[in-house]
């Protein structure tokens, strides 16, 4: 079985395509970047709307459109105006070519892609993407949240404060850089049981840069204190579930200062971490794929007759409302 994947959730666009073996067989993608400022989620869909038909033209180049069995495209959660985009190019190709169209919640897409590639057998998931910064545990036929941000995710958090300072979109690569050259500031530290705030820790940044503290130190403790903030509230999430895996996923899962920070975590409790291809670590459209297969095969009378008529977005769709029936 052979599915196409649509990724359109937020700044990235992509398509891909997968069979049901996890062998990738087409990977395209494009990320709408600023120099200065943030996101306009109606110029973010402008982007998709007009990217979408090379990127189609891209993962088709070596593969015959018949040969497509499915098609998936994530539907929650993310910004209304991409997700539309996502969803109207969505139909679109799977009237074309007369194929299922399977709705993911691209979350849970982040979770399986994870498994898939690092083999992690039963871990607590650090999800940690611009919008969501969530702890999570597979109980039962659901994924339980443990632990989540109270206010805004690691990435926006780091985003904010690099749009704050002049570093445009994204800014988490530019601040992993300049922390390499800083030396730690004290910044608000915040763990409530094993959630976590992130707003002060900015807000506190911001005024410190304003008041003339070094750009390169604000940064290094930004991220320190961010994800030793991160490290406890995983490790307290392993302690409560009795997990002795850690697989990190979501677009932070590339810095490689919070991979090393959690794989000294696990080492001293004689547990296992992971980490996904820095590749397949953000958002991607293979991820998309892979779930609407475990998804259709899982259920395919279902997806057989879904009307597209009756299929629509899920702007605030959480992880813990999808029926796991698939693991």
């Amino acid at each position: 079985m052979i599915t196409l994947g649509i990724e359109s959730t937020a700044h990235t666009v992509a398509l891909g395509i997968i069979d049901d073996k996890g062998k990738i067989l087409a990977d395209a993608r494009d990320m709408y970047k600023t120099k200065k400022g943030g996101l306009i989620p109606l110029e973010v869909a402008k982007h998709h709307n007009k990217v979408f038909p090379e990127l189609l033209k891209e993962v088709l180049k070596n593969i015959d459109a018949k040969d497509i069995d499915i098609i998936s495209f994530s539907q929650g959660p993310g910004l209304s105006p991409c997700l539309l985009e996502g969803m109207r190019f969505a139909k679109d190709l799977s009237k074309k070519l007369n194929v299922p169209l399977i709705p993911v919640n691209h979350l849970i897409a982040h979770l399986e892609i994870g498994r898939l590639f690092s083999k992690a057998k039963d871990p607590i998931f650090i999800l940690a993407t611009g919008a969501n910064t969530q702890i999570i545990s597979l109980e039962g036929d659901r994924y339980r949240i443990t632990g989540e941000s109270m206010d805004i995710g690691i990435g926006n958090a780091l985003d904010k404060f690099g749009r704050k300072i002049g570093l445009g979109f994204p800014a988490g690569p530019k601040i992993e850089e300049l922390a390499k050259k800083g030396e730690y500031i004290e910044l608000p530290y915040t763990v409530k049981g094993q959630d976590l705030v992130f707003a002060g820790l900015v807000t506190e940044a911001i005024n410190k840069y304003k008041k003339g503290i070094k750009m390169e130190d604000l940064c290094y403790s930004l991220q320190e204190t961010a994800f030793a903030m991160l490290c406890e509230a995983t490790e307290r999430a392993m302690a409560h579930c009795g997990k002795k895996e850690a697989l990190l996923i979501g677009g932070v899962a590339a810095n490689k200062r919070l991979m090393e920070m959690l794989d000294i975590m696990c080492k001293e409790r004689n547990a296992r971490f992971y980490s996904v291809p820095l590749k397949y670590s953000g958002d991607n459209a293979i991820m998309i794929g892979w779930l609407g297969i475990l998804q259709y095969k899982s259920n395919k009378r279902y997806y057989d007759n879904l009307k597209l008529k009756d299929i629509d977005i899920k702007p605030g769709w959480r992880v813990d409302e999808v029926d796991v029936n698939w693991s």
